[in-house]
């Protein structure tokens, strides 16, 4: 066996240095140009994706031969390794299929205006650290920028299945119980698609999240670096700081506050600080009147376009608006103080553990503007309440959660679309149902029988 893989191996690195050579000499003969004579652009093909797309799955083809060979694909952690393939070359491919839209334009178009010494344009609602980051990928052009960016998020997304993975053990999965649910959980996810194919920066913001919380124990000042990097990214993980203030570790928050500072020093270094005040009238644009959009699941949208059909005063919808939000920040601050079970039910530093999980969805819901694509940011709530999940009533809410959320396809059309916000608050009510609980009887058994499933000692023993 390992005489064939290390064969196998062999072949492939023989043909990956003929495939170099021809590039290799392609262009040393006739520069980029030379390329075109090779290629051909079919339907929805993008080149430079196509070929990215190639390469990276013959890549993972070496890396996995390469993991054979060497012994890392043990029992232990075979299904890991396993879920991350499949999740690897199920998008991949369906990446490579690409017409060119997205929020990656409007990156494109704010890194050319910092270049340019232009303002942020009014479609550009982040800080300006992302736009600062692709400004130095402008000599590239638009394209260049998109396949940059395009595989930043694949290789993004790979980093947010081992991080998940990982933060499920941390909140008490067993590693075949983990690896099991983050595979099936990413294998079929709506905000997980759209994430790729806007190009949205939400993978690099949910890393950093996750980062944040697995080294919030021994490693205090990269956690507060991590979610300073997650809010300076996209300034909505800044809710979840209130979790981090439960503790009263005055280490972590005088090294976030330093951190906060020093990332933000950094495009100011280049660009000053009139992108900041640019960012800040952009947020403020979001509030104001504007037009709605049925992809948009925010209190915003659902009440204004509903109230719309009946002549609403403005004013009226924004109190309706406030109100709305004020509930959900008013519960959500609750269940952030009053949480239990998720990890520990002592007070102290395991505390954050607990209250940082109501905080994704008020991150959510409170946001002006929720996309499909930002329910990604709910995946962690979603999957820890397989915990606490009890009733058949809770479980069928907790299915239709799934359905709402995360499977059903993005579609425009008034009142069903607002469907996610539905699931979102369903998602929110389980929650208050269980903020006091400490497990629910599943739990334990899908953590003995996902070990058991992958155990071939227990399978021999048993037959």
């Amino acid at each position: 066996m390992t005489k064939t893989i290390r064969s196998a191996l062999i072949g492939w690195g023989i043909i990956t240095g003929l495939i170099l050579l021809e590039f290799i000499w392609i262009y040393s003969r006739h520069g980029f140009d030379g390329f075109r004579a090779f290629m051909q652009e079919a339907v929805y093909t993008h080149i430079p994706i196509a070929l990215a797309s190639a390469a990276l799955t013959w890549l993972l083809a070496g890396l996995l031969l390469w993991l054979i060979l060497t012994g890392r694909f043990t029992k232990a952690a075979g299904l890991t390794w396993a879920g991350f393939f499949i999740l690897a070359f199920l998008y991949i491919n369906i990446l490579r299929e690409r017409v060119r839209y997205g929020d990656i334009d409007y990156y494109t178009q704010a890194a050319f205006a910092l270049i340019r010494n232009q303002p942020l344009p009014d479609t550009y609602f982040y800080p300006p650290l992302w736009a600062t980051l692709l400004s130095f990928l402008t000599p590239l052009g638009e394209n260049g920028i998109l396949l940059v960016a395009w595989i930043a998020n694949v290789l993004s997304f790979l980093l947010f299945y081992f991080l998940l993975h990982r933060t499920l053990e941390l909140y008490q999965f067993k590693p075949y119980a983990a690896a099991l649910t983050a595979t099936l959980f990413l294998l079929v996810n709506m905000p997980v698609l759209r994430t790729f194919m806007y190009v949205q920066v939400n993978f690099h913001v949910m890393n950093f999240i996750l980062l944040s919380i697995l080294f919030y124990r021994d490693r205090p000042l990269l956690s507060a670096l991590m979610l300073a990097l997650a809010i300076h990214f996209k300034a909505s993980p800044a809710v979840l700081v209130l979790a981090f203030l439960l503790p009263r570790n005055w280490k972590w928050l005088l090294s976030f506050a330093c951190s906060l500072i020093l990332v933000a020093l950094f495009p100011a270094a280049f660009y000053g600080t009139s992108p900041y005040f640019d960012f800040i009238n952009n947020f403020l644009f979001i509030n104001a009147p504007h037009g709605l959009s049925l992809h948009d699941s925010s209190f915003d949208s659902a009440l204004g376009m509903t109230l719309s059909y009946v002549r609403a005063d403005a004013a009226i919808v924004r109190v309706l608006v406030l109100l709305a939000k004020g509930i959900t920040a008013a519960v959500v601050i609750f269940l952030c103080v009053r949480t239990r079970g998720f990890l520990s039910t002592a007070e102290g530093k395991n505390r954050l553990f607990d209250a940082v999980i109501p905080l994704f969805l008020g991150m959510t819901l409170l946001s002006p503007l929720v996309w499909e694509h930002h329910a990604i940011f709910l995946s962690l709530p979603f999957l820890l309440l397989l915990k606490k999940v009890e009733s058949p009533a809770e479980w069928i809410s907790y299915g239709a959660v799934y359905l709402l959320v995360f499977l059903l396809p993005t579609f425009d059309y008034f009142p069903w679309s607002y469907g996610r916000l539905l699931g979102i608050l369903i998602l929110l009510l389980l929650l208050w149902k269980s903020h006091q609980r400490s497990s629910n009887t599943f739990f334990p058994l899908f953590n003995t029988w996902a070990e058991s499933l992958f155990d071939l000692k227990t399978q021999t023993k048993t037959a």
